[in-house]
């Protein structure tokens, strides 16, 4: 059984006092294929660093984040568009708009999400988005750039299914995780509508870790809960799942 995260921070500060141990526990379940979101030019070094320790199982995004869209964020972007001129990333993420934290940065938010998304459509890659309180906020600029160039995966889905089909209606898949397994979660309620073929698998560890670790540093193997739960939920063996998420996991970063 292969098991794909599609969205996993492993370079991240939570995970430096075991980093090595933590992803083998994973790869020694199956979770042999992690994809690695941006964050912004500060995190790329170790980005670098664990493709190196792991260049079978890693695979890089390069984008800016929204969270980090500040005053410097022209130079973030061009610093993008350098790293992916000079050697092979898989998608542009995460890049997309988050109100939670700062609502004023919204312009350039937005600014900065469509100048990713067209990066992506000369690169041929697909986007990995972000989405805080802003479902609004993305839909009106994915209907502005819309094509047979646009697609990717809705990393972390937590609207409504009204959401969910609109989001797959521009060739995005849904990023299924830890959420699903909350109490009010909400969207293990209408899961089952979605075709399996719009959802992959992901983590987004160290955050957001399912039941029975919530609250605790999520980390990649715990996508076995998210699997144990979408088997439940669409009453269909776990490998499975694994297998159509995968293939599905392919289907967007072509490999």
């Amino acid at each position: 059984m292969i098991i794909t995260d599609t969205h996993t921070h492993l370079y991240s500060e939570a995970f430096d006092e075991d980093r090595n141990e933590m992803i083998n526990r994973a790869i020694d379940k199956g979770i042999s294929r992690f994809f690695i979101p941006a964050i912004d030019s500060t995190y790329i070094q170790a980005m670098l660093e664990l493709e190196k320790a792991f260049p079978e199982n890693i695979f890089l995004m390069m984008g800016l984040h929204p969270t980090h869209v500040k005053g410097n964020y022209e130079e973030e972007l061009k610093f993008v568009e350098q790293m992916l001129a000079s050697r092979k990333f898989y998608a542009i993420g995460e890049i997309g708009i988050d109100l939670y934290w700062d609502k004023s940065t919204l312009n350039i938010q937005k600014e900065a999400f469509k100048y990713q998304i067209n990066l992506a459509k000369k690169h041929k890659l697909p986007i990995v988005i972000h989405c805080r309180e802003a479902f609004d906020e993305i839909f009106e600029v994915l209907e502005t750039e819309k094509d047979d160039n646009l697609f990717g995966i809705f990393h972390c889905f937590t609207g409504s299914v009204e959401q969910a089909y609109k989001a797959i209606s521009y060739n995005m898949k849904l990023g299924i995780g830890g959420v699903t397994t909350f109490k009010n979660g909400k969207i293990d309620q209408f899961l089952h509508q979605i075709d399996l073929e719009h959802i992959v698998l992901e983590t987004d560890s160290p955050y957001l870790a399912p039941v029975p670790y919530r609250g605790k540093r999520n980390e990649s193997v715990y996508i076995l809960k998210v699997l144990e739960k979408l088997s439940e939920i669409y009453n269909i063996p776990q490998e499975e799942i694994a297998r159509i998420t995968t293939e599905n996991s392919k289907d967007i970063f072509k490999i």
